[in-house]
């Protein structure tokens, strides 16, 4: 699920939003969030878990059209909460997410 937060004392350039990114994963060991934000790495967007099962990350992103998934104990899993997807070269579905 994602959502928009307008923070004020923002101390990032104007055009920025911070998006909060959650998935439901109560039984997962590790959520991380990838997508062509963060260059699919890995290390960058490890996910915190909440007490009630739902992991959360707060990424900072220029406007734009981004595509992302979240790797889940080491499998790949779409993003249940957004119907927004397309192709993939490796033959499976990306989550897209558009920031205005």
């Amino acid at each position: 699920m994602v959502s928009k937060k307008k923070m004020s004392g923002q101390k990032t350039p104007a055009k920025r939003r911070r998006v909060t990114v959650n998935f439901e994963a109560p039984d997962a060991e590790s959520v991380l969030l990838m997508g062509d934000f963060n260059q699919w790495n890995e290390k960058k967007h490890p996910m915190k878990k909440g007490a009630n099962g739902i992991w959360e990350k707060i990424i900072v992103v220029q406007p734009g059209r981004y595509e992302y998934r979240f790797l889940v104990d080491g499998r790949w899993h779409n993003d249940p909460a957004n119907e927004k997807i397309c192709s993939n070269c490796f033959g499976s579905n990306n989550n897209i997410l558009e920031i205005k």
